[in-house]
């Protein structure tokens, strides 16, 4: 016998903490648990709607008087490569992509050490010792992949864990080395990503959150054909929007009414008769 019913998920909210983007911010996130055989079908769903994914953990910021974090998306159908972006893809033609299943390596862990103390020496991952690292990349229930890339002489230079959904691909984190700042690698595996996205006939790249007045987020709204989540529908950026950043706890809805408006996807299951 089928039967379908809906993906029934418990929500909790994070205590709050300082917020890594804005100064003088407390963050707290909304995340549900990502398991069992309808993982994946979770990941898509969740996803659409401004999620992200940790290894086995989804979320999204839930912060009490601020709505700043908007996740954002490439429509790789509108995006058009600017003539700067059109000089790091030539800067970085000789980078050569190797796709793998997600497995940590030593080598990886290097890089993402050398990365952390030149990017984010302060930041939370600094102290991620290798098995750590390792349970980022390997613990995801979801299809991911590793996206390397390699130097003509064969060292690796910059890595990306990839989750790919039904209807695009999402960077869920990546680095570098960082030795050269001129070839903008960080930009270039997006720009990659969405060559990588075009050549599967997927219709876009989740680019995690942009964050309006955060410096470290800026570059998310330089790609042509980005879309926001916002107000329970993606959109594209509105250059003459202010995307205000102060806070606002009127503007700010409750916990019960946010995990009230989710949408859970339907399953459909084979049972005994």
């Amino acid at each position: 016998m089928r039967h379908t019913v809906p993906i029934a998920s418990q929500f909790y909210v994070t205590a709050p903490q300082p917020c890594p983007y804005l100064e003088d911010r407390m963050e707290r996130k909304l995340f549900t648990s990502l398991q069992g055989i309808d993982a994946g079908i979770l990941n898509n769903t969740l996803s659409k709607q401004g999620f992200r994914r940790s290894q086995n953990v989804l979320y999204r910021p839930a912060c009490v008087a601020c709505t700043a974090c908007l996740s954002a998306r490439i429509d790789v159908g509108k995006f058009q490569p600017s003539k700067s972006q059109r000089r790091i893809i030539k800067r970085n033609a000789h980078l050569q992509r190797q796709p793998n299943a997600p497995w940590a390596t030593e080598t990886q862990y290097e890089l993402f050490r050398s990365y952390l103390e030149s990017r984010h020496s302060e930041g939370g991952m600094a102290d991620m010792d290798i098995f750590e690292f390792a349970a980022m990349i390997e613990e995801t229930p979801v299809t991911s992949r590793v996206i390397e890339y390699y130097t003509q002489e064969g060292d690796l230079n910059a890595v990306c864990l990839t989750d790919i959904f039904d209807d695009g691909l999402s960077l869920v984190y990546s680095f570098f080395d960082t030795s050269q700042p001129q070839n903008s690698v960080g930009t270039y595996m997006i720009l990659d990503h969405i060559a990588l996205a075009h050549e599967a006939g997927l219709p876009y790249v989740y680019l995690g959150y942009w964050v309006p007045g955060s410096d470290k987020m800026a570059y998310k709204a330089r790609f042509s054909g980005v879309e926001i989540f916002r107000d329970q529908k993606w959109a594209e950026i509105d250059s003459n929007d202010s995307y205000k950043t102060e806070t606002n706890p009127l503007e700010v809805r409750p916990i019960s009414e946010q995990v009230a408006h989710i949408s859970m996807p339907n399953v459909t299951h084979i049972s005994g008769t």
